[in-house]
């Protein structure tokens, strides 16, 4: 994606501008209708009018006009005494001059003028403090977009010190806002994100206008971080607003950006036809850098379209990247001409020209300080898929090997989980060829070894954090409160058959503001190393680890027992995410309580016919290699909403499933057995009955229910606990998943709010809904409810896949607590509660068995 930063400190509304243009036009005949030329103040006013017209037309007409009206205004000053009002004017035609360069990407141009005006503007700092601080501003701006991130800072900082000191509110607000660019550009995501949201709220008071553009440079972050989705949420919010305001620059822009995520989201007729539109648009301008950007967005659609294609790439198509990359090249954008030879390099290797491929990547430069992790990583895969086809396959590991170490300082750099979670996304494809290779290459036990090793190296690398105290947020703790109260509003309405819509428009502003301070609000954890071999195997005892993975179009599960390490193939990818699919669905058409019997007779044969075909392509080619042993199991994707339990093979044994072997041994160390928490939540049949029932078996239990189930009570009834029993309904939020939650008294009690406990529940039990459930993100990265109570530290989970009735959970509950009561484990309890009807009680044992 393009690194361009191409903002005007002073720019106004554009459909301002339009109207703009027309009464300036006005006013500009009107002044040479009347009166006598040459006299002071018809000079002065005519430079006014010429100043105001030159950005007006530069920003929705035509750049090369709006430069004309500064050759006007130039000759100005010089029918003016010399003196210092000559010269100030002087300066500030040559300001606006320099900002409508700085926004058609003559930024070397722009630069020499802002460095003869600054020194003007100097010599009166303190009378001069609101153009000296608006023009130190856009000289950062230019700083940034040619690559001296010291100068752009310096400026930046003097700039902030000028707005503060003199009350300019909304100097201030752009200038962290620039900040939050200074930082995105030395790759400092979360204090990016941070300056971002200290700017909107500036602007929400100050200038709404700017709120767009705001928006565009935050989704520019989140793709830098790998959230494409939550990227394209920002710029699809931005893009409606800039277009009414009619921001051609701007909107051209978020077109790129959006064409970025598009791409990473796979969509690619929609990439290609935001970057065309773009291209148009900056072409219109006269703006030839951004022009090139664009058309390079839209090859690298075509372009990765191509490779996630089983068909050999067109030939013309390396060729266009190589000429792209030329004249990405003499316009010195040098990041975007390595990745338009990237790619080309990429195509060449698929049609089998590894001698071209080798001969352009040659000329790839090394990495900068400022180079996105993006193009890093790719680098890093050209890299290794050339030492492929040269038939090296230690160097192409050794690529993926470093790669994953860059990937890694940046992760740790990262704030919340979601952009912890995100960074996977571009390390996907390398981890795949690394996992490709090392599989091929896999003979016996030490084959076997090295395939466990990059298994772990590459997936859920979220859970390999220890989670570090939170640095509380008033602004984000009030957004949740308001969440919190709307849903409970929202129910309400719900249950009276009122109409929710404007409430649910309501609660998801809030979510999506809530999500954007949970970016940044405090690092999420300390890195751990990732586990090794002997490591897992150690603390295995007993048990039997059967780590999943797919590649091409077949599934493999390495196995480790006793020491030792077995691959064993298993059945078609497609066929088996499929069956599971089929089966999820079945369990959730048999969850409520009262069904018709033939209804839940045809259902459940269809999910037993189901659980038999998904039984003999997965459990029955591991059967001597696991035996009879508990089992601890590392899903991937889709496979994460497999109910185990109901598969023949494994009904009534002791199961639990881990994002990776990491994780589990992280989370399978000696947990206390007390205290132990009770919670009963609202509009679950039996809730109360059920926690107070449970007080016989836990008499030195803390019941939390009724009127005093409130997520304050809860949150503060869960820190230190040892085991945390809680009914209520839930949901979980694919979309996004830290705001899956669980449905309490006074309204919600989010994921997001579970991560940052100082001392997380050893073992939780959620009893009711589909708490368990995940939201894959690219990298295998697993989050929702669950997942984010593990992540936070939390050792076991049970909970539900799939959906529950309340009479099933119930019973399953009554039998689990009696026998984890007796202490046995949860993954043993779990079995021995769920075997007598494994398809209406679909829960698993997430995290140490």
């Amino acid at each position: 994606m393009a690194r361009l930063h191409v903002k005007a400190a002073d720019a106004s509304g554009n459909l301002l501008n339009v109207e703009a243009v027309r009464l300036l036009g006005r006013a500009l005949k009107l002044l040479d209708s009347a009166g006598p030329r040459a006299e002071p103040d018809w000079v002065r006013l005519r430079a006014r009018i010429l100043i105001s017209m030159a950005m007006a037309e530069a920003e929705v007409g035509s750049a090369t006009t709006g430069l004309g009206h500064l050759d006007d205004a130039a000759a100005l000053p010089g029918l003016l005494p010399e003196n210092a009002e000559s010269r100030m004017l002087s300066a500030v035609i040559g300001a606006q001059r320099a900002l409508v360069f700085s926004r058609i990407g003559r930024f070397t141009e722009a630069l020499q003028l802002f460095d003869e005006i600054i020194p003007v503007l100097e010599s009166d700092a303190e009378e001069n403090a609101l153009p000296l601080s608006r023009n130190l501003m856009n000289r950062a701006l230019v700083h940034m977009n040619l690559n001296t991130p010291d100068a752009a800072l310096s400026d930046l900082r003097r700039c902030i010190d000028l707005a503060e000191r003199h009350g300019l509110t909304r100097i201030e607000g752009k200038a962290r806002h620039n900040f939050g660019d200074q930082s995105q550009l030395v790759g400092d995501i979360p204090a990016a994100l941070h300056y971002y949201e200290q700017a909107a709220r500036s602007y929400e008071a100050e200038s709404p206008g700017w709120l767009p553009r705001l928006r565009l440079d935050q989704g520019r972050a989140l793709l830098t971080a790998g959230l494409a989705e939550e990227a394209a949420r920002q710029l699809d919010e931005a893009l409606p607003e800039l277009r009414r305001n009619r921001a051609i620059q701007d909107v051209a822009e978020a077109e790129v950006a959006r064409a970025a995520a598009a791409i990473l989201e796979r969509d690619f007729p929609l990439a290609r036809r935001l970057a065309t539109g773009a291209h148009r648009r900056f072409l219109r301008r006269g703006n030839e850098r951004w022009a090139e950007v664009a058309a390079l967005a839209k090859l690298r659609a075509t372009a990765t379209e191509a490779l996630d294609s089983e068909r050999r790439p067109p030939a013309r198509l390396p060729v266009q990247l190589a000429e792209q990359a030329a004249r990405l090249a003499e316009l010195g954008l040098r990041d975007e001409a390595s990745v338009a030879r990237l790619l080309a390099v990429r195509l060449n290797l698929r049609r089998g020209a590894v001698e071209a491929a080798g001969e352009m990547l040659a000329r790839i430069p090394n990495p900068r300080q400022t180079t996105p992790i993006d193009h890093v990583m790719l680098l890093r895969l050209c890299r290794a898929e050339l030492a492929v086809a040269q038939g090296n396959s230690r160097a192409a590991l050794a690529q993926a090997r470093a790669g994953f170490v860059e990937l890694s300082r940046v992760r740790d750099r990262m704030g919340g989980l979601d952009l912890v979670c995100g960074t996977a996304v571009h390390g996907q494809e390398l981890g795949s060829l690394a996992t490709g290779l090392v599989l091929g290459r896999a003979r016996g036990n030490a084959g076997a070894r090295r395939v466990f090793a990059w298994q772990e190296r590459t997936r859920a690398q979220v859970y390999r954090y220890e989670p570090l105290p939170e640095i509380a947020d008033p602004v984000l703790a009030r957004l949740i409160t308001e969440m919190r109260h709307v849903q409970r509003i929202a129910q309400q309405n719900r249950l009276e058959g009122k109409s929710v819509s404007t409430l649910e428009q309501r609660y998801r502003r809030l979510q999506r503001e809530a999500g954007r301070l949970g970016w940044y609000t405090s690092p999420w954890g300390r890195p751990r190393p990732v586990a090794t071999p002997d490591e897992v195997a150690a603390a295995l005892g007993d048990r039997v680890l059967v780590s999943l993975t797919g590649y091409g179009d077949r599934l493999s599960a390495l196995v480790v027992r006793d020491g030792r390490f077995r691959l064993v193939p298993l059945g078609p990818l497609e066929e088996t995410v499929e069956i599971t699919r089929q089966l999820h669905a079945d369990l959730n058409v048999l969850a409520p309580d009262q069904l018709p019997a033939p209804l839940v007779a045809a259902v459940t044969q269809s999910a037993e016919k189901r659980a038999r075909l998904l039984d003999r392509l997965l459990v029955e080619p591991l059967a001597d290699a696991i035996g009879d042993r508990e089992l601890v199991v590392v899903p991937f994707g889709p496979l994460y909403a497999l109910p185990w339990a109901a598969l023949p093979s494994l009904r009534g044994r002791p199961l639990s499933v881990a994002p990776s072997a990491t994780a589990w041994r992280s989370a399978a160390t000696q947990v206390e057995t007390e205290p132990v928490v009770l919670v009963g939540g609202p509009g679950v049949p039996g809730a109360i009955g059920e926690v107070r029932e449970l007080r016989s078996v836990y008499p030195q239990a803390r019941l939390v229910d009724g009127e005093g189930a409130t997520s304050a009570t809860v949150l503060a009834a869960l820190d230190g606990s040892a085991l945390a029993h809680l009914v209520a309904h839930g949901a979980h939020e694919p979309a996004n998943a830290l705001f899956s939650r669980l449905d309490l008294v006074d309204g919600p009690l989010f994921a997001h709010e579970t991560t940052r406990l100082r001392r997380p529940p050893e073992r939780v039990v959620l009893a009711a809904c589909e708490l368990a459930m995940s939201h894959i993100r690219p990298g295998e990265e697993a989050l929702g409810f669950a997942g984010a109570l593990l992540a936070g530290g939390s050792r076991t989970i049970v909970g539900a896949i799939a959906r529950v009735g309340d009479q099933a959970a119930a019973q399953a509950m009554t039998d689990l607590h009696r026998l984890l009561a007796k202490g046995i484990s949860p993954a043993l309890a779990l079995a021995e509660a769920i075997a007598a009807d494994p398809l209406r009680r679909p829960f698993l044992c997430l995290g140490a068995g």
